[in-house]
């Protein structure tokens, strides 16, 4: 009689383990669930929202110009952004022509953090193989396009990076980082801004 008591007990002890076991396999598979769909680290998205030369000059085939870049960060995670110091970065022809840097800072859950970075572009001379306004307008749609203007224009490329790191659930740290190339247009006639595809 005792022995069959001592075997019922087992099976008790070993019913109860696996319904345990079970539970536990649960929790984690809904813990999971939660981190990919919830607090899943998200890259930040940048938006270039205007840019501007409020000053260009020619002379001996070379131009200089002050540059003036208007962009859009938003934080889709859950928890702050806290991003490097990053900088954006012009290029002609493949060679960086001028830079500057952004301060380091944080952006809160869920928020869109405006940032806005000018700087002066040294004197470099022109390729000879420049695009006309309309060629560059047959290559696609932009930002900003203005399709009547002719002439030639001088053809840059910006070049933003956003890198940071964001704590998920206060525990876990994460980097992410987004990038943002825009090809730029500028008439050669008076600096105006013929298109701007980001």
């Amino acid at each position: 009689m005792a022995k069959h008591s001592s075997s019922s007990g087992g099976r008790t002890n070993l019913a109860s383990c696996a319904v345990a076991t079970v539970f536990i396999v649960f929790l984690i598979i809904a813990a999971v669930t939660v981190y990919l769909t919830v607090f899943r680290p998200r890259d930040p998205e940048i938006s270039v929202t205007n840019v501007k030369v409020p000053s260009f000059s020619v002379a001996n085939s070379s131009v200089s110009f002050t540059f003036s870049q208007f962009s859009a960060v938003r934080n889709p995670n859950r928890a702050a952004f806290s991003h490097y110091n990053n900088k954006i970065q012009l290029f002609y022809y493949g060679n960086r022509i001028g830079s500057t840097f952004i301060p380091a800072g944080e952006i809160e859950s869920r928020r869109t953090k405006r940032m806005f970075a000018t700087f002066s572009v040294q004197s470099f001379p022109l390729s000879n193989s420049q695009i006309s306004a309309a060629d560059f307008q047959r290559s696609g749609t932009g930002l900003a396009e203005a399709v009547n203007r002719a002439g030639s224009t001088v053809e840059i490329e910006s070049k933003l990076e956003m890198a940071g790191r964001v704590r998920v659930l206060g525990l876990f740290s994460h980097r992410i980082a987004a990038k943002s190339n825009c090809r730029i247009a500028i008439s050669t006639s008076d600096g105006s801004i013929v298109a701007v595809r980001c």
